[in-house]
Parts: C-alpha cells; sequence; structure tokens
C-alpha cells in the first residue's frame, strides 16, 4: 500500500497544525525531513528540511506498526498552523517516491483494514466529529467505544449456541442423542428475538439523537408563530408583521436545547385560501407538521386551525399572551411563557432520547430486520416438526451472517465508499 500524508487539522492560520503520515515509508520519509527519528510515542523537536531550505521547527510524533491509529508505521508532524508552513512541508513530503496525498477518510480506512476499528465504530466516529450537541457526543463516543460490537459478539455467540446444538443433532442423526436440544434452541431463540426487537424498537429515537429532533409551530395566520421562533432561538430568523399570511415558506432554526439537537420550523399559517402561492406553503406545512417529531399549537389568530389532527405528546398553547393578560399561553414578543415553552419542548423530547439504543443508522435498522426475519424463520421451523434440521442451521446461519455485517465483516463494500466520503483528507 501507498504510504499516505495529509493535514489533519483545519486549513487556516492557527497556533499549531498536525500533519500524518502513515505507510511502510513514513518512518523514512520523516527522516528524510528531520535527520533524525525520537523513539515511538516520545515528542521531540526537529527542525525541518527539505532540499537545502530550512521548512519550520516541528514536534515530531512516531507510532510503531501495531500501536497507531491506522495499524501501520505511523508520523504526526505538529507544525506551526500558517498557510505556508503546511504548504511548504505538503510539498516535501510530496517529492519523495512512493508518497501521495490521502483520499477522503484513508486514514480511518486503514484503521479498519488493519483491525483497529470495526464499521460501526467508524461510524461513531465520523458521529463525533459531526457532534454538535452533548447527546450526539456521548452516543457517539459510545458507538466509537465498541458498544455496539460488543452487543453483536453477544448475539452471535447466542446464536452458535443454537447451532452447535442444531448441528450435534444433525451429526447425531443416526445414534441415540440423549437429550433433547430443542426446547433449549426456543428458549435461547425467544431471548435473542426480544432483545433485537427492543433494540430495532429503540433505533427511531436513537437516529433523532444523532439527526435531531424536528419541532413545529402550527397555528392559524397571525397567532405569533414567527415572533414566538425569533424569541426561542435568541435571533431574529423569520419575518414579523401584523398582517397575516406572512410566513409562506418554512423556516428552519437549528439549536441546542438541553444537549438535544432540535430544528424549530417556522410554518406557514393554516388555513383556507385562494391565494395560489400561500396555498403551497399551507400544504406544505402541513406535510412538515405530520412528519415532525413534536408540534406546538398556538391558538389564536385569524382563523381556526384545519387539517392537522391531534397526537399524543402535541403542546398547546394560547399565542400572543401578551394581549390577553393572565392567560396560560405563550408571547415572543414580550417573552411570557418562553422559558417554560422550551423546558417542555426539551422535556418531550428528553423523555423519548432515554429510550433510545444504539443503533442510529436505516443500515443498522436494515441489518436488524434482516436477522430477525431468519430468526423468525427458524422459530416457525422448529415449531414445525417435519422441517429438517438443516433449515433451521441455515436460518441461524443468515442471522449470524445479517448480525456480522452490522460491524462490517461481510456484505458491506457497497456502504463503505459513501461512508468514508464523507469524512474529511487527514481522517
Amino acid at each position: 500500500m501507498d504510504t499516505i500524508f495529509a493535514p489533519a487539522t483545519a486549513r487556516g492560520k492557527a497556533g499549531v497544525a498536525i500533519i500524518r503520515i502513515s505507510g511502510d515509508r513514513a518512518f523514512a520519509a520523516t527522516l528524510a525531513l528531520a535527520g533524525s527519528l525520537p523513539e515511538p510515542r516520545r515528542a521531540s523537536l526537529r527542525l525541518l528540511r527539505w532540499q537545502d531550505r530550512v521548512l519550520d521547527e516541528a514536534l515530531v510524533l512516531l507510532f510503531a506498526k501495531g500501536a497507531s491509529f491506522t495499524g501501520e508505521d505511523m508520523v504526526e508532524l505538529h507544525v506551526h498552523g500558517s498557510i505556508a508552513v503546511v504548504s511548504a512541508v505538503l510539498s516535501a513530503l510530496s517529492d519523495q517516491p512512493g508518497l501521495r496525498l490521502a483520499e477522503p477518510g484513508e486514514f480511518t480506512r486503514r484503521a479498519m483494514d488493519h483491525g483497529r476499528l470495526d464499521l460501526s465504530q467508524v461510524e461513531g466516529l465520523a458521529d463525533l466529529i459531526e457532534a454538535e450537541t452533548e447527546s450526539q457526543r456521548l452516543q457517539a463516543l459510545e458507538m466509537l467505544s465498541g458498544a455496539i460490537g460488543r452487543k453483536v459478539e453477544a448475539w452471535r455467540s447466542a446464536i452458535l449456541r443454537m447451532f452447535a446444538l442444531i448441528e450435534a443433532t444433525i451429526d447425531f442423526a443416526d445414534e441415540d442423542v440423549p437429550t433433547d436440544v430443542i426446547p433449549e434452541v426456543r428458549e435461547i431463540l425467544g431471548g435473542l428475538t426480544a432483545s433485537l426487537k427492543e433494540e430495532l424498537q429503540s433505533s427511531a429515537a436513537a437516529e433523532r439523537v444523532r439527526n435531531g429532533f424536528e419541532v413545529a409551530i402550527i397555528g392559524a395566520p397571525n397567532a405569533g408563530k414567527s415572533t414566538l421562533i425569533n424569541a426561542l432561538s435568541g435571533r431574529d430568523v423569520a419575518i414579523t408583521s401584523d398582517l397575516a399570511g406572512t410566513t409562506r415558506d418554512i423556516i428552519e432554526v437549528r439549536m441546542d436545547m438541553d444537549g438535544l439537537a432540535v430544528t424549530l420550523l417556522d410554518t406557514a399559517g393554516l388555513r383556507e385560501t385562494e391565494d395560489r402561492i400561500e396555498k403551497i406553503g399551507v400544504e406544505r406545512a402541513r406535510a412538515r407538521a405530520n412528519a415532525a417529531d413534536l408540534r406546538v399549537f398556538l391558538l389564536g389568530g385569524e382563523g381556526v386551525v384545519t387539517g392537522l389532527e391531534r397526537r399524543a405528546g402535541d403542546i398547546e398553547l394560547q399565542g400572543k399572551a401578551d394581549l390577553t393578560p393572565g392567560s396560560d399561553g405563550v408571547s415572543g414578543l414580550s417573552g411570557e411563557g418562553v422559558e417554560a415553552l422550551k423546558s417542555a419542548i426539551s422535556g418531550v423530547l428528553l423523555d423519548r432520547a432515554a429510550g433510545s439504543g444504539l443503533m442510529n443508522r436505516q443500515r443498522h435498522r436494515s441489518c436488524l430486520i434482516s436477522a430477525i426475519g431468519s430468526l423468525d424463520s427458524a422459530r416457525s421451523a422448529i415449531e414445525d416438526e417435519s422441517a429438517a434440521l438443516e433449515l433451521i442451521a441455515e436460518d441461524l446461519r443468515q442471522a449470524a451472517r445479517a448480525l456480522s455485517s452490522l460491524l462490517g465483516s461481510v456484505d458491506v463494500e457497497s456502504v463503505l465508499g459513501e461512508i468514508f466520503a464523507r469524512f474529511c483528507i487527514g481522517k
């Protein structure tokens, strides 16, 4: 494999920039620049030179094969963080034979290829880099720690136990087997299926933690929705006016609410209208409101909200409470009830997030669904006394294969390119 290099820090002025080198020629390439090498894992200052030019004074840190992030010989050069210094060092590395600039995610891909990370940990690392809120950080760290891998190994161990029992019965079919293994297989199968279904059920909440919850502000025209979303977000994101129908399209505001990523949606006022443009806005508002995780209905305004049925968890408040003193409502203009509404929203969403599991992607759900389907098929075959044991064993193999794909062991080549393309160069 080629020796690769890339900056691991963002482009621009900074106190320090880190350049990574990984591969069989990493140490030799660094020696050509630094003149001598420190011992692995002992950082030391070196003057970097190339073609009789001084490039920079850098902190050089070596990691030996098998004890680095990628699993290969790896070097980190901590240089001064100017664009000119980084460009000069990268140019010097590119002049050396056998070295090339890394592709996006290539360092992490090599870590996976060398068994340093499984695919679920790679996804956790990607989520950690993108994390905006505390809940996303904690979720990503748990994935990066290998929590999914530990669960999968426990599930696969249960499958292997069932498989061994079935295979033993098949192998000794012509002899008297002292124990009927089917009751034990049935018991393990029931517990395993229940565990997988529980994880699948909690995956929707896990994905919302990762991607963020959507909260739609719903109401009739002139109910105070835009003023309220400005107050909730703490900035003017929506145009406000006394004229009904000011909001025609959906305005989205991303914010952190008690550690959760939340997107607030300011929608067009819901009413029957003959205005063609406003009508499109109303249709979009209804569609996003139906898809939202939580809706806040503001009462009042010019008309009544039609076309939306209330759901469990919906919040309903009187809008423009500043105009009706003593009402139990909310006003974005005066701030009355805004903090209470924030607490109510975050309370509902935190309850939902508390039930989240580890599987936070559609890929994870697909693997779980496939494994559950194979286990259900095995259960049906067990209940059918005429079914061949070989068919049960095959169902168990398919279930194990589906779970292995969670970790990237099988059947994931089609998704690897997409996953690693999302990484920045240098990671």
